[in-house]
């Protein structure tokens, strides 16, 4: 027989288990009661012997049909249609030893016939029906010549058999519908799976860095690129305190916060402080206290584009005020050399020249960097000691600025640390962050000296040079504007040098950071580009 059913694995492997589960239980139950209760008025009654033959055969045929169940031996042939032929037999001959159809065993076949209906097409399952009245009927008839069953059972036997019909139909019918249940769940599942593997795919590929924290401060979603930015180990399931304490520390200060307060960005260092990442934060759900998602972003990167137009600015301020500095600084420079080559001139005023020639050209440098950055051209970048060019840097430094040597403390844990940069932008930019620092250490009593200190962070060992001072600090208000050009709190300050500073270290493919420094002060790091990607 073939079946037009729409195949559903999962419920025919259910119906198949519970159909030979009913197969094992049904002659074990009829030889127990017949051993266990000899005086029953219908188990067995009519013929015995041909009672426990026929259930030792039907537990055999059982054991038989489990077996290859087992072994997944999935065909509609020999998985359904022999199985119910065997139950319709031995069910048959069960209610005819044990005298006909008035022994109520013939209700037995409702179980196998239900089976097949809820597995095959309801054309099969009233097959099915029809052939099992019709082996009622044959048993009842011979029950009724052989053994003297009463007439009775006939009428028993049709009811029975309307039962079966109704059944086949009414399960056909219960079948297909949970086949067309099932097919639309199963669909719903696909659709689910792939909207779920499509979400996870734009969240991995999204250029933003997206972290999602629950309740319990554990990490329940992170994609590549923030993975970046907190490290390998920032994995779903991981403690965000053990991955970034101080990204943990921001998120639990914005739950605190009133929601009608709440910012919903906060800057943060990553764990080998050489990059700056501005964090924001958005609540998920109700739940207190709330999921949150945050998105990091690289301030690098967001600055350049935000200072876009501010560059463009800058650089027709300085095309337009180049001329007229260089004019009077060439002039001052011509004029100091003159001065230098008169014979009569004493040596302290000779000194004095000097230092106006020097200043001179290092104010040309200035210029012709403010109209490199504003053109962004093409840097000159070199391999550099850098604990070779600070022993010098600070000599000239001192000089320039006549200030003992205790004023500046030189710490190189490492002598061959090796950075790549533009020399003359390297200069600008520390000339500039350590006048800031000598400028502001001398604000304290004491005058505390001011720390360079060369070395490398972390595994990666990018190399880093570092300015420290022990000044009044910057306010936290201020902290987040202080490389914004034209920012400035200072009386007389252009707000440009750390702009500048920070733009000549971007186009060398460095960062430059700061942090408060423990105890007072400031930290300025410029933390240079990655050995392992420089250009042989």
């Amino acid at each position: 027989m073939q079946s037009s059913r729409v195949d559903s694995p999962e419920l025919s492997w259910r119906v198949l288990r519970l159909l030979n589960l009913f197969r094992l239980l049904v002659p074990a139950a009829g030889l127990l009661l017949y051993f266990t209760a000899p005086r029953s008025r219908f188990v067995g009654a009519a013929d015995p012997l041909l009672f426990v033959t026929t259930a030792v055969f039907y537990l055999a045929a059982a054991l038989a049909s489990i077996a290859a169940l087992r072994q997944r031996a999935r065909s509609d042939f020999g998985t359904i249609y022999v199985p119910v032929v065997v139950d319709m037999l031995a069910i048959t001959v069960l209610m005819y030893a044990s005298g006909g159809a008035e022994s109520g065993l013939a209700l037995l076949l409702l179980v196998p016939v239900g089976g097949v209906a809820l597995l095959s097409s309801i054309r099969t399952a009233l097959l099915t029906a029809a052939a099992a009245t019709l082996s009622l009927l044959v048993g009842q008839l011979a029950a009724f010549n052989l053994i003297g069953a009463g007439a009775i059972g006939f009428a028993q036997a049709g009811y029975y058999g309307a039962i079966l019909f109704l059944l086949a139909a009414g399960a056909a019918f219960l079948a297909g519908q949970l086949r067309e249940t099932e097919a639309v769940v199963r669909q719903r599942e696909v659709d689910l799976a792939n909207l779920s593997e499509l979400s996870e795919y734009i969240v991995q590929h999204l250029r933003e860095s997206i972290v999602v924290i629950d309740s319990t401060d554990r990490i329940r979603l992170i994609n590549e690129s923030a993975r970046e930015i907190l490290g390998t180990e920032a994995t779903p399931g991981a403690l965000l305190g053990e991955i970034s304490p101080r990204l943990l520390l921001l998120t639990e200060q914005w739950r605190r916060e009133p929601e009608g307060a709440r910012q919903s960005r906060a800057l943060f260092l990553t764990a080998d402080t050489s990059r700056e990442i501005e964090a924001h934060f958005a609540p998920l759900g109700s739940v207190r206290p709330p999921p949150v998602i945050a998105f990091l972003e690289d301030t690098s990167r967001l600055a350049e584009r935000v200072q876009q137009t501010k560059l463009a600015a800058l650089g027709r301020l300085s095309a337009s005020i180049a001329h007229e500095i260089r004019n009077p600084v060439g002039a001052m420079s011509h004029a100091a050399q003159l001065l230098g080559e008169t014979a009569s001139l004493s040596s302290e005023d000779r000194r004095l020249s000097e230092i106006i020639t020097s200043n001179a050209a290092r104010i040309s440098t200035i210029v012709s960097n403010v109209l490199q950055l504003g053109r962004r051209e093409v840097t000159r970048p070199e391999r550099i000691f850098l604990g070779e060019w600070a022993a010098t840097f600070s000599r000239e430094l001192l000089a320039t600025l006549e200030l003992p040597g205790s004023r500046l403390a030189t710490t190189l844990p490492e002598p061959d640390v090796e950075g790549r940069v533009d020399p003359s932008h390297l200069r600008q930019i520390v000339w500039n962050l350590c006048d800031n620092a000598l400028r502001y250490s001398a604000e304290v009593d004491g005058c505390p000296p001011v720390e360079l200190k060369i070395g490398r962070i972390g595994a990666a060992g990018r190399p880093f040079l570092e300015v420290a001072d022990r000044g009044p600090g910057i306010p936290t208000a201020s902290s987040e504007r202080i490389f914004e050009p034209f920012f400035t709190e200072r009386k007389g300050g252009t707000g440009l040098g750390l702009f500048i500073a920070r733009e000549l270290a971007q186009c060398n493919g460095a960062v430059l950071v700061y942090e408060p420094r423990p105890g007072g002060g400031s930290i300025f790091r410029l933390v240079f580009s990655d050995p392992q990607r420089w250009e042989l």
